[in-house]
């Protein structure tokens, strides 16, 4: 129980339940889409950017995963995941589709001092509310608006309106909303061993950088869920110098007959090698190893054997040295 409580505080309960919302049999992403504006928080205008899966619960009714970034204001860079719960009206002969959603927000804000000379990861819950209209064209493309308002328990409030594009990844018969993503009876992976190399993003007031690396090992479970364990290398980005075990559970999906995947991974990171800096306030890792990973990944498969594979893996800490490691590499299938 106590390890299960330790897990919950270092991913949240958000990013868990992310992966059973993506995992369930009748709950599949259907539509990708990208979408980027403008901010206002704190008094100060910023940019916005948002990825995020969508998938329809019936006519009416749609549930999505959001990746989302708040920009920069003074003293904040936030950014998190979401999981909202769509209501949409379709007009025009189902082209054009108004919809209205909220959900819970898990967000990671790198907040700093006044003086500058110090930051904290700064993690909590908060809630999105979205309004959006989307057109849907014949040939799978959806243009799209949003405007979304941040309400959070820490730190400034804001609203941002973005402009975007979609795509369905699983045609429709007719243009429009798809109700229900189609059902599959086989696994998305059987065995799958991926090697990378990539950038170390420290979530500082300064983001440092370092050279970073992975090898891990990918086993379908079932049809929609897969599990990883690997190695990863942060590199010596000044403030973290930071290697370790990683495992996973993913809740992935394939497109395009399988040529395209794409998962959400949450799971656990062992420090074996680590050698953080303290900043003023003394904040360093010297009696936790272990930290929190949360992934998005997407692969493309080559052939019966070879893939190409991005991964977005964000490592949670409680001791403010919060990483985002963004790796692509090349994967044997078996």
């Amino acid at each position: 129980m106590a390890g299960h409580v330790r897990v919950q505080r270092l991913l949240g309960p958000s990013a868990l339940g992310a992966l059973l919302f993506a995992a369930s049999g009748a709950v599949h992403a259907q539509e990708f889409s990208l979408s980027g504006g403008v901010s206002r928080s704190s008094g100060e205008h910023t940019y916005s950017w948002a990825a995020a899966y969508e998938q329809g619960l019936g006519e009416y009714f749609a549930a999505s995963f959001t990746w989302l970034n708040e920009g920069h204001v003074t003293d904040h860079h936030r950014d998190g995941q979401a999981i909202q719960l769509w209501a949409r009206l379709p007009l025009a002969q189902r082209r054009l589709v108004l919809s209205a959603g909220a959900g819970p927000y898990r967000y990671f804000d790198t907040s700093t001092a006044e003086q500058g000379d110090s930051y904290s990861n700064t993690h909590g819950w908060g809630g999105v509310f979205s309004l959006r209209a989307q057109y849907y064209f014949a040939n799978r493309w959806i243009a799209q608006f949003q405007v979304n308002r941040v309400q959070v328990q820490r730190g400034p409030n804001s609203t941002a309106a973005l402009i975007g594009i979609a795509y369905q990844l699983d045609a429709p018969d007719t243009p429009g909303p798809r109700d229900w993503a189609p059902s599959r009876t086989t696994k998305v992976t059987n065995n799958e061993v991926t090697a990378y190399l990539g950038q170390t993003i420290v979530n500082s007031s300064s983001s440092q950088t370092a050279l970073g690396a992975a090898l891990d090992y990918r086993r379908g479970l079932w049809n929609y869920v897969d599990w990883t364990i690997g190695y990863l290398h942060e590199g010596n980005a000044d403030l973290v110098r930071r290697d370790g075990i990683t495992t996973q559970l993913w809740a992935t999906r394939g497109f395009f007959n399988d040529r395209l995947t794409l998962g959400l991974g949450a799971g656990l990171y062992y420090a074996v090698r680590q050698n953080s800096e303290p900043d003023i306030t003394g904040d360093n890792d010297a009696d936790d190893r272990l930290a929190g990973i949360i992934s998005v990944s997407a692969s493309y498969r080559l052939g019966d054997h070879w893939s190409t594979r991005v991964t977005w893996n964000r490592i949670v800490t409680r001791y403010n040295r919060d990483t985002d490691v963004i790796l692509a590499g090349l994967g044997y299938r078996f």
